[in-house]
């Protein structure tokens, strides 16, 4: 019995470190939760992750970079609105995303949206945008003072 104890404690313990080190998350209400407890900023990407070649290129250029990473898992809860071609989003998510692209009025990809702790919108960029993470973490501070 200990050794289920602790087996359940280590794998939820390690779900936990990873949800906090640059876990994209789907739930916008649950990211907002988790960025007013922890006095963060939420990132939301609307993406086409299968098919947008300047989303593709976004990741690869900023997101996935060590940098990125870094600032992220200090100052943002991130939220992926993904809107594939290939891949299937279950319909509890695909209705999600169609209800936030209105609500934000995202008409392209990639478009990053910026809320407070509170749900308000403090910054938004439409498009790809050249200068990498260190560029866009330079954005992202201008739209947390605001």
């Amino acid at each position: 019995m200990k050794k289920i104890m602790f087996g359940l404690f280590t794998a939820w313990a390690v779900s936990q470190a990873a949800a906090s080190e640059g876990e994209w998350l789907t739930d916008l209400p649950k990211a907002l939760d988790r960025a007013k407890a922890e006095k963060k900023a939420v990132l939301m990407d609307f993406t086409g992750s299968d098919w947008c070649g300047w989303c593709k290129r976004f990741n690869k250029e900023v997101f996935s970079t060590a940098e990125f990473k870094e600032y992220a898992t200090k100052n943002l809860v991130l939220v992926e609105v993904d809107f594939p071609n290939q891949k299937k989003l279950g319909p509890e998510l695909k209705k999600a995303n169609d209800g936030l692209k209105s609500k934000y009025n995202v008409n392209g990809f990639p478009t990053l949206v910026v809320l407070n702790g509170e749900g308000r919108e403090i910054g938004r960029q439409v498009g790809y945008s050249d200068g990498g993470p260190k560029a866009f973490i330079a954005k992202l501070e201008g739209f947390r003072k605001k």
